[in-house]
């Protein structure tokens, strides 16, 4: 039998706790969520009570909306998804087609994060990216309008993709890239409003600089920032997206081996910037190097890159937002506002000219890490700006996510044990939304 939910402006009797959330009457729940943040004290509710056991509920009476269903869905939800939510039956059409957009596709990416590796491996990550995207095409009737191709395998040696290569060669499930073009217009020359460039590391053992147990065991989620890019086009697309766009995941497996790469080795790009290993796990960046450069070579509009980068942006701002790296002002507004329209945390770190000349080598043109003396480098400030050697317009129309609300170790308040779903529907907005 579901549990009834009520919504309730007013604050609970004090018999229940001093601004307490719930409240029970005759088997029935009310959520309190009068005040500041409404929907963050739903999304509260809807976790204590998973919490307490329930797992089968019915929304039911006044306040009940598009933002307060998703804020419940957000809270309720699980890795094992063994729950159930009946919604409201007087929502409009309109928006319970949109909360079942949200749903498909922030389900999708958490539950592609959540997977083990021995499950989603490099190639089986892009194929599922790509099948993913023409579903939701197939939904809004434009399945016409994209196309990709898997390369993968030695061909991206042969190719010069040599950063997902080297990083992916040592593992026996080898490296594969996304290439996928959202070209609803048909016409092969129209010009290309964005490209999204995903770092999609299957899994991370650190390679030769080996991470301890404590930091692997959630080392499946490393392809956070290829997932969420994936369910950002996808519901944009699903919600209407008219303008075309390229998303490039760099699929690899980290692994040691007497195939994988070594400290001191050096990597030599399409563009030409040689690149000294210093640290083999700062993999992302080489991997993203790649994608970096295909985007940059299509002449977008503006270019997002999402990764799971370095542990200092998580250190900066734990698990509660996504980072944001750039120098175009213009751009992170555009991001920042269709955050705040989504209800969905992002907060700016410094990117700077000179975090430029703290990745020097000696041997290279740059290294993968900070050359700084060890302890002085802002971590994701020089990751980024390594990233910024494969950008010729750095400054400009380019934006890098440290995607460092990807996954949680533990549950929160807000959120179950694994992957959130943040940020994929303030991508979505985006891309809609862009030049308005």
């Amino acid at each position: 039998m579901s549990m009834k939910i009520n919504l309730s402006k007013k604050q609970a009797d004090e018999v229940w706790g001093k601004k307490a959330l719930l409240s029970f009457d005759n088997g029935v729940a009310k959520v309190h969520f009068g005040g500041d943040d409404p929907l963050g004290k739903i999304q509260r509710a809807a976790r204590k009570l998973r919490t307490q056991g329930i797992d089968d509920v019915e929304l039911e009476g006044k306040y009940w909306t598009l933002p307060t269903c998703w804020a419940f869905y957000q809270g309720f939800y699980s890795a094992k998804q063994d729950f159930a939510i009946e919604f409201p039956s007087d929502l409009s059409d309109a928006d319970q087609q949109q909360l079942f957009r949200l749903i498909e596709c922030g389900d999708f990416v958490r539950e592609l994060i959540n997977l083990p590796s021995d499950e989603i491996t490099p190639q089986a990550l892009a194929h599922r990216a790509a099948d993913f995207i023409l579903q939701q095409a197939q939904h809004a009737e434009v399945e016409k309008a994209v196309s990709y191709h898997i390369i993968a395998r030695e061909e991206l040696k042969e190719r010069g993709y040599n950063g997902i290569w080297t990083v992916g060669k040592g593992s026996a499930n080898l490296p594969a890239m996304l290439q996928l073009d959202f070209n609803p217009s048909g016409n092969p020359d129209e010009p290309v409003m964005a490209c999204l460039v995903g770092k999609g590391i299957t899994f991370d053992t650190g390679g030769y600089s080996l991470k301890p147990s404590s930091s692997m065991d959630s080392m499946r989620s490393d392809m956070g920032g290829a997932a969420l890019l994936t369910g950002a086009l996808g519901l944009a697309i699903a919600c209407g997206l008219n303008q075309r766009v390229k998303l490039y995941l760099c699929c690899a497996e980290n692994m040691v081996s007497s195939r994988a790469f070594k400290l001191g080795d050096i990597i030599e790009y399409r563009n030409g910037v040689t690149v000294e290993v210093l640290n083999t796990d700062a993999e992302g960046r080489l991997v993203l190097a790649d994608g970096l450069i295909e985007a940059d070579a299509q002449d977008p509009q503006f270019i997002i890159d999402c990764a799971t980068l370095t542990g200092a942006a998580k250190m900066a701002v734990g698990n509660d937002y996504h980072s944001v790296l750039s120098m175009d002002d213009k751009l992170v507004e555009a991001l920042f506002k269709a955050a705040k329209e989504e209800s969905e945390p992002f907060w700016r770190l410094p990117f700077e000219p000179f975090h430029r000349s703290q990745v020097s080598s000696s041997f290279a043109d740059i290294c993968n890490t900070a050359s700084v003396p060890a302890g002085t480098g802002a971590g994701a400030s020089t990751a980024t700006a390594f990233l910024s050697y494969f950008v010729k317009s750095y400054q400009t129309n380019w934006l890098h996510i440290d995607c460092s609300a990807t996954f949680r170790k533990s549950a929160s308040p807000l959120w179950a044990t694994g992957a959130t779903g943040i940020g994929v529907n303030s991508l979505a907005n985006l891309l809609l939304s862009y030049g308005d």
